[in-house]
């Protein structure tokens, strides 16, 4: 054991002398300011104050570059940017921007280090600024974590403020009058007389004048925008079904494609027979990709139409490819050569676990797809040495990268134009369809070609949410919980992911335990271990990642102990909670359901607490034993952002999360038999219909000194919330989703 912690000490030494010498070099890295983007393409007269900021004649163009994938990300961006620049949002364009280092994400990284978001040690506080590092210094242009709204909160301010000054001192010079004499209103720079220049009219001015560096950020007591109900930029064209996206992208002499790859994932393509597809009306070529095949034709129809004609001799999967096995795998994984994190060992939980009290129970959750409503779709057009790609994505860069390498250009010479999406949950965090795009562009120049996958298509060939078994053992008293160990094994997501983008993953991989190491509870022996699962399907982040799983792993678990014991598992989790945010929150969520009153015959209530995201979410979720099946009525969620910006969205966010969550834990699974998924559209992957979405209610609390985003934090209750109201109603624990195995709804 000495040589053990000796060889530990030495490599943190080492390794902390790398990192010191790194600082040396990184730390002028880390403050050089990062080229504008804006400048390269920058029309006389125009004006551009820093990468978020465009003025010319013509408009006041915000750029808004993490990707809306839904969440409303455009819109609070622009929110952000409009309350400093003082400009109205119905006057303004609002672009994603192109790909670029200047669109860093200093937040995202955070979520891959081992920091509970509630310390406050320096070790966190140094973690949490390196991250920043990171994300700055390796140009991460990345939309995911729920990181829209922290790692853009100053900073579009501070781009907006900075435009405002710099208008105002251009005004100045114009004018020949005091800087200080000046103000703005909606768009425009207000002379003490009361003339107004606006912004445009200024443009050319401002272009000349040099841009203020210094400038102070309004007092939220003065906001206009912030913290007020608005409506969000997209919801007049999302209402009336007037919103362009990706998929409805048209262009002058645009073919149409499909492509068709093995179902058995991994398998490639032995060989093929297009004779059939090729003579169907509007087929214009069946072409080779990597996997499998591509066909082009006039239209979609016929192209998805001519793709199923075409007699493929398919491979082999090299995974595990039966259900059934996959879980094997999992379940043989608990072995101390597989171990993969243990971030959370408080007390002696060996030793408190040693009596024939202890508890014992495993869990289990499924594979689980994205789907989202829109499918992987991408226009491409190569032509002399540049390509062009329009796509929705929540990383362009790599989609740059990726796309460059496959056609063997320089980054520079491809073009990343980014559209809305209709839905991600992650999975526009891949690029595999538009590097199939840009192989099909490759065999036709000079022609735009919209690719489309069939429904079937995206199903079965997405990267899902990772399976993962849990096994508890934990000991109870009417005392109080005493003792609480969790193990959990699953794939890594962060080596599957980042191997397909061509970047290394070091270390453990958090999101494992995610949700379930990092819960504010002072339990006296508190152990949770992640073990990793060797690589079977390739996974990736599915909405609120590995807490998405954990969350109803830790708390359904929790919830038996306390019901072993007669303990009220609201009290027993404020009488442990240890973060004063969080146990507010609890205390909202129970006041808001009225919690211990009698809910009456046949019905019960569940409760269920996750920290992710830096964000604590409380829910209780009530329902009702119908005796045709399980009823849910009513939801509670209390949750806690530290300064809810958009009240309207964040209603939105979190009643979205819950149908999200309480859906998936109700129906849906991802099963495979010889490497082929067997759920390949909506009706074999049923989520929450209309008639049996419950009310509802939501409470956004403001104790938090952080601000945080609330896209994902609303998930991971909702599953534990609704195991543990089953429980409570019908006295049956279920531990294996989807529920649906052990009940019906109704």
């Amino acid at each position: 054991m000495g040589r053990i912690k000796t060889i530990a000490r030495r490599s943190f030494l080492i390794g902390s002398a790398a990192i010191v010498g790194g600082v040396a070099f990184g730390t002028y890295m880390y403050k050089r300011d990062v080229a504008n983007p804006l400048e390269a393409d920058l029309g006389e007269g125009a004006a551009t104050f820093n990468p978020f900021v465009k003025i010319d004649a013509d408009a006041v163009t915000l750029i808004t570059p993490r990707a809306d994938v839904g969440q409303g990300a455009y819109s609070i961006q622009a929110h952000l940017i409009a309350e400093e620049l003082d400009v109205d949002l119905d006057t303004v364009r609002i672009e994603p921007g192109p790909p670029s280092p200047a669109y860093y994400n200093g937040v995202v990284a955070v979520e891959g280090m081992p920091i509970a978001a509630t310390s406050e040690t320096m070790l966190a506080r140094t973690g949490r600024g390196a991250a920043n590092v990171v994300g700055k210094l390796m140009g991460l242009q990345l939309t995911g974590g729920s990181t829209t709204v922290p790692d853009m909160y100053e900073r579009l301010r501070e781009a907006g403020a900075v435009a405002r000054e710099t208008l105002i001192a251009a005004a100045a010079a114009q004018t020949g009058l005091e800087a200080g004499t000046l103000r703005t209103e909606s768009g425009a720079v207000v002379l003490p007389d009361g003339v107004r220049l606006a912004y445009t009219d200024l443009a050319a001015t401002a272009a000349e004048t040099p841009v203020v560096e210094e400038v102070s950020l309004r007092d939220p007591s003065t906001w206009r925008h912030l913290g007020k109900p608005h409506m969000r930029t997209d919801m007049v064209a999302k209402s009336t079904g007037t919103q362009d996206y990706g998929i409805d992208l048209r262009m002058d002499g645009m073919v149409h494609a499909t492509t068709r790859t093995n179902p058995a994932l991994g398998g490639g393509i032995l060989g093929f027979d297009a004779s059939e597809a090729e003579a169907m009306r509007g087929v214009q070529a069946v072409l080779p990709i990597t996997g499998g095949i591509a066909v082009v034709a006039d239209n979609t129809w016929r192209a998805f139409q001519a793709a199923q004609a075409v007699a493929c001799d398919w491979g082999d999967t090299p995974y595990i490819g039966d259900t059934a096995l996959q879980f094997d795998a999992v379940a043989t994984s608990f072995v101390e050569d597989r171990q993969d994190s243990r971030f959370k060992d408080e007390g002696d939980v060996t030793e408190a676990l040693a009596g024939a009290d202890v508890m014992e129970a495993e869990y289990r959750i499924p594979y689980l797809a994205h789907a989202p409503l829109e499918p992987m779709s991408v226009v491409v057009k190569l032509s002399d040495g540049r390509l062009d790609i329009w796509t929705g994505t929540q990383i362009p860069r790599f989609v740059q990268a990726g796309a460059a390498s496959v056609a063997g250009l320089e980054a520079e010479d491809v073009y990343v134009h980014v559209l809305m999406s209709g839905g991600s949950f992650g999975r526009r965090l891949e690029d595999d369809y538009v590097r199939q795009a840009v192989e099909i562009a490759m065999q036709l120049p000079d022609t735009p070609i919209q690719m489309v996958w069939q429904r079937e298509e995206d199903m079965t060939h997405d990267f899902p949410r990772p399976l993962a078994i849990a096994r508890a053992r934990g000991l109870a008293s009417d005392s109080g919980v005493q003792g609480y160990d969790l193990s959990i094994a699953a794939p890594s997501v962060a080596k599957s992911s980042l191997a397909r983008l061509g970047q290394p993953a070091m270390g453990p991989d958090v999101a494992i335990v995610a949700g379930a190491w990092d819960q504010p509870f002072a339990i006296p022996n508190y152990r949770v271990t992640g073990y990793r699962v060797p690589a079977m399907v390739p996974v990736s982040s599915w909405r609120s990642v590995g807490a998405s799983g954990n969350g109803f792993l830790h708390e359904c678990f929790f919830d038996e102990m306390c019901h072993s014991a007669g303990l009220d598992p609201l009290e027993e989790r404020l009488r442990l909670c240890t973060h004063d945010v969080s146990r507010k929150v609890l205390e909202a969520v129970g006041e808001m359901s009225n919690w211990g009153s009698d809910p009456g015959a046949g019905r019960g209530r569940g409760l269920a607490f996750v920290l992710s995201f830096g964000v604590p979410v409380a829910q209780v979720v009530e329902v009702m034993d119908t005796g045709d099946g399980i009823r849910i009525d009513k939801v509670f969620v209390a949750a806690d952002v530290g300064r809810v910006l958009d009240p309207v969205n964040f209603e939105a966010q979190v009643t979205g999360g819950v149908v999200w969550g309480l859906g998936h834990a109700m129906n849906c699974e991802l099963t495979y038999a010889g490497g082929v998924a067997q759920q390949d559209n909506y009706h074999a992957f049923e989520g929450m219909r209309l008639y049996q979405t419950p009310q509802i209610e939501v409470r956004g609390l403001e104790n938090g000194t952080k601000i945080q985003g609330i896209g994902e934090p609303g998930v991971p209750p909702a599953a534990p919330a609704l195991g543990n109201a089953i429980f409570a109603a019908t006295g049956q624990r279920i531990r294996e989703m989807p529920f649906s195995k052990s009940v019906d709804f109704v």
